[in-house]
């Protein structure tokens, strides 16, 4: 994990010098730190980038209390699982590695508002398609199942054409980071979700 570590102490400094405490949290690898926009695109939920490049689900784990930890967030958005299978781990390994997240998130949080953005097809890492399905699936399906409090955001079914490739014009020519559409894209899916939540969640306060 010590390739990480300059990232994470710039995070940290970051922290310290964030008089205005954030409300969201955006969590994760390289595509939530590469997002320039973010913090201007979230300006009225009072959102922080807090992504380092490279990272897998598991740094995220292992970084959780030294990133988010000294954070007081209404919600936490989070993007990550790409580079764990882009390094060869196994979905279930994947997996285990976002449930150990739930639990450090709920450890430290209680039952606050997360989303876990869906791992996005890639050109590059076509050959990983079915893995990247799997993965998905694995988490899609926990959420559902035992997490009222979490919520699955899609993005992967509207990053494809007819034929299940991924749309070229969401990405850099790397074939693997978003470029200023994807992102523009992603603004629009995240933004959907977290109204839908929110609408739904008000109406169970009123029910």
């Amino acid at each position: 994990m010590v390739w990480y570590e300059e990232e994470v102490k710039s995070l940290e400094k970051k922290n310290k010098e964030n008089l205005l405490l954030p409300k969201t949290v955006f969590y994760g690898s390289s595509s939530i730190r590469l997002w320039e926009t973010l913090t201007e695109d979230f300006k009225d939920i009072d959102a922080v980038n807090l992504g380092f490049g490279g990272s897998t689900l598991e740094a995220c784990v292992w970084y959780f209390d030294r990133i988010i930890g000294p954070y007081k967030p209404s919600r936490i958005i989070i993007y990550a699982g790409d580079n764990d299978i882009g390094d060869g781990k196994k979905p279930e390994e994947v997996f285990s590695f976002f449930k150990q997240l739930v639990a450090h998130i709920e450890k430290h949080y209680g039952d606050i508002a997360c989303y876990f953005i869906s791992i996005k097809p890639s050109i590059i890492r076509w050959e990983l398609i079915d893995k990247i399905k799997y993965t998905n699936k694995l988490i899609e399906t926990h959420i559902i199942k035992s997490n009222k409090n979490w919520h699955y955001i899609n993005i992967f079914n509207i990053m494809i054409d007819e034929s299940g490739y991924p749309i070229k014009q969401y990405f850099e020519l790397d074939g693997l980071h978003l470029n200023t559409q994807g992102y523009q894209l992603w603004k629009q899916i995240v933004a959907a979700a977290l109204n839908t939540c929110c609408t739904k969640r008000n109406k169970n306060l009123t029910a």
